[in-house]
């Protein structure tokens, strides 16, 4: 199946003024084997720790339950009845919304409960989908039902969907800010469409963050509810791939080389064997850099290579740093080959891993088993890390 789009999930938070915890609660999953992507965004009533505690809550059955393809009412009956409800407002204590993006089927279904209205911007202009009201199995008389509402569309390259807790929309009621009576839908349209405008791909993350700051600086800088905001942006994928250690067999090392050469996008060699490989295949001279990092071997320069760097000391510093980063913050990266696999990767949607088999007596020890052999079990680590916390589709080739 040759994918039109590449989906990428972004978010920011920031906590209400005088909490530590947030409020928010935002998840994702892509579930490569259904070429699907998930995202929830649960909002708990209040602050603090039990707000966190019953968006955690909602947004864990949110996204647990259309894992499994239920039809929109029967999750909506499921979230509703496990949610506890306000005795005098009879109104839930979380409110969510839950995105499903099938790549296969080409489509995107919302449901919505009680969160400010989905956003979808189709490149800079707003784009309509039809709503309807979602009904499901409970009390008539339950006011949460006409809170409660699904679309779907089928998505284009440099879509956008934009979704968020009300403490966006509300952010500045009550100040001298120009919004007085609050932020408002409209205002967050305007502003999206503003950011797109200026920086046509800019990406889902700095997107939702640069809402989030705006509606922190209506509350002037100390807001009076938790703010999130999440991204999804649909646009071509980019891609890197990544070579490392030699083929068990030396009669694969010239087919080696010919897919590191066509391959269209970034490209990274990783380890000194490799490189050699690379070189006397591909005919290209290999010239070492200055050192800029202490604690690891210098890279070098090869011409047709983004990157060519030393192998399983460097992978591992790779794999360390990815595991460090906290999830909502951003991460500085320096001169070193590290960081600079680090920032060719993370800036990466498809990651293509060509990992040669052949046993570096160097870095093996004889008494471990051939599976546990240092560089698979460092491909395995750095797999989980890019796939799992970054929702990077990763391919392992082995040869």
């Amino acid at each position: 199946m040759i994918k039109k789009y590449h989906t990428e999930v972004g978010h920011f938070q920031i906590n209400h003024e005088r909490e530590r915890i947030c409020g928010d609660v935002f998840l994702s999953k892509r579930i490569p084997e259904e070429n699907r992507v998930l995202c929830v965004l649960s909002d708990g009533m209040g602050h603090g720790v039990r707000a966190n505690v019953l968006a955690t809550l909602t947004a864990t059955i949110s996204l647990n339950f259309s894992i499994e393809h239920k039809d929109p009412n029967a999750l909506a009956s499921i979230i509703m009845k496990a949610l506890p409800v306000c005795s005098e407002r009879k109104i839930s204590y979380a409110t969510y919304t839950i995105i499903d993006i099938s790549i296969e089927t080409d489509a995107v279904s919302i449901l919505e409960y009680d969160n400010p209205q989905t956003l979808i911007l189709r490149g800079n202009r707003i784009y309509e989908p039809e709503w309807t009201h979602v009904k499901y199995k409970g009390d008539v008389n339950d006011k949460r039902i006409m809170n409660l509402k699904k679309c779907s569309f089928t998505p284009q390259i440099e879509d956008r969907i934009i979704f968020c807790s009300d403490g966006i929309t509300q952010s500045g009621l009550g100040t001298d800010e120009g919004v007085t009576m609050g932020w408002g839908r409209n205002n967050l349209i305007k502003f999206t469409r503003e950011m797109i405008e200026a920086t046509p791909y800019i990406s889902a993350t700095d997107l939702a963050e640069r809402v989030v700051k705006r509606a922190a600086a209506n509350d002037l800088y100390a807001p009076k509810d938790d703010l999130t905001c999440g991204v999804v942006y649909f646009r071509k994928a980019r891609k890197t791939i990544l070579c490392t250690g030699p083929p068990f067999n030396p009669e694969k090392d010239n087919e080696f080389a010919s897919i590191l050469r066509s391959f269209n996008g970034k490209k990274i060699v990783s380890g000194a064997t490799t490189t050699e490989i690379i070189a006397r295949e591909l005919k290209r001279t290999v010239k070492d850099e200055e050192r800029t990092d202490l604690t690891l071997p210098p890279s070098s320069k090869m011409d047709g290579i983004d990157l060519v760097t030393e192998g399983v000391l460097t992978l591992s510093k790779v794999t360390y740093l990815l595991n460090s980063i906290h999830h909502t913050s951003k991460m500085h990266f320096g001169k070193g080959p590290a960081d600079q696999i680090c920032k060719l990767l993370l800036d990466t949607d498809e990651i293509y891993l060509l990992v040669g088999t052949k046993i570096n007596e160097t870095n093996h020890d004889p008494s471990l088993p051939v599976e546990l052999e240092i560089r698979k079990n460092l491909i395995q680590r750095l797999t989980k890390v890019l796939s799992e916390k970054y929702m990077k589709e990763v391919t392992i080739q082995y040869m």
